[in-house]
């Protein structure tokens, strides 16, 4: 019964990172194709629920607030654009995003959480049990 546990576990674990690595390469393709980043996004949100509790879920979070993150930085940028400080907001906001799609596909490839230190809490969540 526990091998039998063991095994769909593994195959949630490999069905996960395969979408994990498919968002990747999408955020990675809208620098050239914009419109990945939100497919990107619709399949974050989709196939999350299949990496819960594994340590695949940490990508699934690291992608999402990739998303959400960037699009804040980059309304900003667009905001205050005509003070000229919009292009260091949104260079800092490409460069930043080119680091979370490196480091979070490396960590993948390496099956790796996303966050080494576990999934910090976005403040105004409630903590999970047990903590």
């Amino acid at each position: 019964m526990s091998q039998t546990s063991d095994i769909t576990c593994e195959q949630r674990i490999q069905e996960a990172k395969k979408w994990a690595m498919i968002v990747y390469a999408l955020q990675a393709a809208s620098f050239v194709i914009g419109v990945t980043y939100i497919a990107a996004l619709m399949i974050d949100y989709l196939k999350a629920p299949i990496a819960k509790g594994t340590w695949v879920e940490s990508h699934f979070t690291w992608q999402i607030r990739t998303f959400w993150f960037s699009l804040l930085w980059g309304v900003l940028a667009a905001i205050s654009m005509m003070w000229m400080v919009g292009m260091v907001i949104l260079t800092a906001d490409i460069l930043w995003m080119v680091y979370r799609i490196v480091v979070g596909w490396v960590r993948l490839t390496d099956n790796k959480p996303a966050y080494p230190e576990g999934i910090p809490p976005i403040e105004g969540n409630p903590p999970e049990l047990g903590e």
